[in-house]
């Protein structure tokens, strides 16, 4: 059939439409637009938006969540000792930290959007990335355009990552390379142990966190399972809270085997730095005689800059690196910052974040509560959940430690 039978088989007003489609593609496209205007010009401005640096336009606004809704917080016990911040919309002063080369760009994305999607897209906090060398254009292009808050770039000094001149370097050389051959975890690695000391004590002394009470330590590799139903910071803050973490694991006996020597002739000389109302039973299972490896693992740490900052920490830090043990052995940050928060803050200032979900080479931590994870819009497994492991894993032990009651779910966790 011909073009003009199909034109005389079609219906009138079928006929209208067609003769004048390119004119209603058009209405209907300037009526859209005209209906996002009106949209944006009423839509409510958040005070606490910060445009990124080099950037121009501010982050889009995303509503923060429901304030009149009452969230479920996971095992009761730990809920009824802690208060569930407001989200008024206002900001504590807080930042995410991460140590990166220029080379983990492609691998870092990732973290950072899992940290924007489930929870800083709402707040807008600062990002301060620190290298050992300066970082690209490319780097700094890519991760500020990632980033809802500004984003700030630190160069480490020299001093803060190079060998110390009180190391004896032939001592040095001795002694990696043995635990080299012995198969130690980065046994034999010079900027394996420049990157924990510095993490262990000289992170928290640069200038670009001067403004900040509280950062979130956000490591290469990381995955986030769960949405944050609240700001983190602020619960930090409101529940006086000094130190946060997901996993706890045991630490490599080879890595430190004269840590807790060095440690416990600090306290016997600093006694005054300990807390009388300490943690050490989480540390130790003989009341400090030895160390039992469990530490806090620090690819997630949420925890105050002042405790950082303060003469207590400053005072163990530089004793533990004039013993030269970051060298000599390969002593890492994690238990540095786990003896220190459980010696030296009062037990009730530690927290156990859960119902977050957590990923970083190789362990999970999944919210074992279906409405938790429900709620929280999860997207992980339950049954490979590490949390709650009798073996290596140190979380059981804080609770006791604590003196917090077991969740009753994870007798039906595996071990």
């Amino acid at each position: 059939m011909g073009a003009e039978g199909k034109k005389r088989l079609m219906p009138k007003s079928a006929l209208l439409i067609r003769k004048y489609q390119k004119t209603i593609r058009v209405g209907f496209a300037g009526l859209i637009m005209v209906l996002t205007i009106m949209f944006l010009m009423h839509t409510p401005s958040d005070k606490n938006i910060s445009v990124r640096s080099g950037s121009q336009i501010p982050p889009t606004t995303i509503s923060r969540y429901d304030t009149s809704k009452e969230y479920l917080m996971p095992f009761t016990d730990i809920s009824q000792h802690v208060i569930h911040p407001v989200d008024d919309g206002e900001n504590v002063r807080a930042v995410m930290v991460t140590l990166a080369r220029n080379s983990d760009l492609w691998s870092l994305v990732y973290s950072i959007r899992h940290v924007e999607d489930r929870f800083n897209n709402r707040y807008h906090y600062d990002w301060v990335f620190f290298n050992d060398e300066p970082f690209t254009d490319e780097f700094k292009r890519v991760t500020s355009a990632l980033v809802s808050g500004r984003t700030k770039y630190g160069l480490i000094p020299k001093e803060h990552w190079s060998v110390p001149s009180f190391i004896d370097n032939d001592k040095f050389d001795k002694a990696r390379k043995k635990m080299g051959m012995e198969d130690v975890p980065y046994g034999d690695s010079i900027p394996y142990r420049h990157m924990c000391r510095y993490q262990s004590g000289w992170f928290s002394q640069s200038p670009l966190l001067d403004e900040y009470e509280y950062y979130w330590r956000v490591d290469t590799d990381i995955k986030l399972y769960c949405d944050f139903q609240y700001d983190i910071f602020k619960f930090m803050k409101t529940n006086k809270k000094k130190y946060g973490f997901i996993l706890s694991v045991s630490e490599y006996p080879a890595t430190i085997p004269s840590l807790w020597k060095t440690i416990t002739d600090f306290t016997d000389e600093y006694p005054h730095h300990v807390h009388k109302n300490n943690l050490m039973d989480f540390i130790s299972d003989d009341k400090g005689e030895t160390y039992n490896m469990c530490h806090f693992w620090t690819n997630f740490e949420i925890a105050s800059l002042d405790f950082y900052r303060s003469k207590t920490y400053r005072d163990y830090f530089n004793y533990l690196d004039k013993s030269g043990g970051f060298f000599y052995e390969r002593w890492g940050d994690a238990p540095v910052h786990s003896i220190a928060a459980s010696l030296f803050l009062d037990k009730s200032e530690l927290h156990f974040f859960d119902g977050l979900g957590f990923y970083h080479p190789d362990f999970h931590s999944c919210p074992i509560e279906e409405d938790i994870r429900l709620q929280n819009r999860c997207i992980c497994e339950p049954e490979k959940d590490q949390t709650w492991m009798d073996y290596y894993f140190c979380t059981r032990k804080f609770f006791q430690a604590e003196g917090y009651k077991m969740p009753k779910d994870i007798d039906k966790v595996k071990n």
